[in-house]
């Protein structure tokens, strides 16, 4: 993908999300990691700026120490998309999109959860849904939920770096965290591929709140048939 192709990518995701409700005022951005034949670094969505209206010319051009080069000042969560590009590479090589949105669901299943301590014996962290639907365990995976810490945070970006690693070593490479209040990051080897994780990510969310509560999980041995069938990563 060029650069130009990223930026109108980009530009198309950002409004796509947010006229169909997924992004909301100037909540949530989105940022591409450029190959190097584009000179390398990133693009990220200027600070403040609403996904429904994004100019490619506008979005922030940075090199890849994260020193912004052009465009409008970039997002405060760039420290933390960088964390998850450098994170996610042993795992997931091709990955080059971010996206990280205050879904209305998610958020809400998150403020359920905040306050309960129902950690599983196997897991380090919490997560925020359960093996609800196949499709869920198919394109989105482990979701674990990360304890609010105001936006920006760097201890979040450096948590967030180390969740990566520890399912990536496990055998189960992950394709989103959530941030407790705040909302999910997901990510992808395309804009439109991070975008459809979330939207997945999304719905299930929303189907958790509609459903049986708790809901009943797929059981190991319907899990177990989508890894073998779809090489699905639970």
């Amino acid at each position: 993908m060029t650069e130009s192709q990223a930026r109108e990518e980009i530009c198309r995701v950002g409004r796509s999300l947010f006229e169909r409700g997924y992004v909301h005022a100037s909540a949530g951005n989105i940022s591409v990691q450029l190959d190097e034949s584009q000179g390398g670094g990133y693009l990220i969505t200027p600070t403040d700026a609403c996904l429904g209206f994004l100019d490619p010319v506008r979005l922030a051009r940075l090199d890849a120490q994260s020193q912004q080069l052009s465009g409008d000042r970039a997002s405060k969560t760039m420290a933390l998309h960088a964390h998850i590009y450098q994170a996610t590479k042993p795992f997931d090589p091709n990955t080059c999109c971010v996206i990280h949105t205050h879904s209305r669901h998610c958020v809400a299943r998150s403020l359920q959860l905040g306050g309960q301590e129902r950690l599983p014996q196997d897991r380090q962290w919490r997560e925020l849904l359960p093996a609800v639907t196949p499709y869920f365990v198919m394109k989105v995976g482990h979701v674990p939920l990360l304890a609010y810490r105001r936006p920006g945070a760097p201890e979040t970006a450096r948590q967030v770096a180390q969740v990566i690693r520890h399912y990536g070593e496990a055998g189960t490479p992950i394709r989103a965290v959530m941030l407790e209040r705040l909302g999910p990051n997901v990510w992808h080897d395309s804009p439109a591929a991070a975008m459809a994780t979330l939207e997945e990510l999304e719905e299930s969310a929303r189907l958790q709140s509609l459903g049986p509560s708790p809901a009943e999980p797929l059981t190991e041995s319907q899990i177990d048939e989508l890894r073998q069938t779809f090489g699905a990563r639970w």
